[in-house]
């Protein structure tokens, strides 16, 4: 039986500004799965850096509120919804609300590091 606890996961910043902790990856864990799975944070105010994956992803809204933008699109988005991001998507998320806006970030084939593109 494979479990990992959020708490246990090294906090890290990362290439796009989320806060970010890694809860499962077959990169770096014992398991046999395709997908990644990360637990994100962005503070009230602030704006992932925009960037794209060779790996499709989805955000799954734990809590919070803000505006998501994809290629030419902006959504609003809140708790209780999943975003879906296709492969090679110009993408950032900005958080409108007042606290924080925390989601998971499913990322398939796995999140490798070389498979991000960070926009400057």
């Amino acid at each position: 039986m494979f479990i990992k606890d959020l708490e246990m996961c090294e906090e890290n910043l990362a290439g796009d500004n989320s806060i970010l902790r890694e809860l499962l990856n077959p990169h770096k864990d014992d398991i046999k799965i395709n997908y990644s799975l990360a637990y994100a944070k962005v503070l009230p105010g602030d704006v992932t850096k925009p960037h794209k994956l060779k790996s499709s992803e989805v955000y799954y809204i734990l809590q919070g509120e803000g505006e998501m933008f994809m290629d030419t699109e902006k959504e609003n988005v809140k708790q209780g919804q999943a975003v879906y991001i296709p492969p090679n998507t110009i993408q950032l998320i900005r958080n409108t609300g007042e606290g924080d806006l925390i989601f998971l970030c499913i990322v398939d084939p796995a999140w490798k590091f070389e498979d991000e593109d960070v926009i400057k």
